[in-house]
């Protein structure tokens, strides 16, 4: 199923939903994908998701670049659209 997607849409879920998301996260760090992978925030359900990225940016547990593969919005339409203009951050392969 990763193969076959333009990119991943998450919605508002439980644990499931968080690990799922963030093995294509991950994947993309690593450069197993270079697609886009966003949180619908709706009715702002991701906020504590989102200043946890912010917490393990200042903590230096994770890089801007990779910050910035999380595509967030609030209405499914401006998702998409951010999809349309998402480039990928440069992997260094070792």
């Amino acid at each position: 199923m990763a193969d076959l997607a333009d990119g991943y849409v998450v919605l508002p879920g439980g644990t499931g939903t968080l690990e799922e998301f963030f093995e294509m996260f991950t994947w993309g760090q690593i450069g197993l994908h270079q697609k886009p992978c966003g949180l619908l925030n709706i009715n702002h359900y991701y906020d504590p998701l989102i200043s946890l990225f912010d917490h393990m940016i200042e903590q230096k547990f994770l890089q801007e670049k990779f910050r910035s593969m999380a595509i967030i919005a609030e209405q499914p339409d401006v998702l998409l659209d951010k999809f349309l203009d998402y480039l990928p951050p440069t992997i260094k392969n070792y």
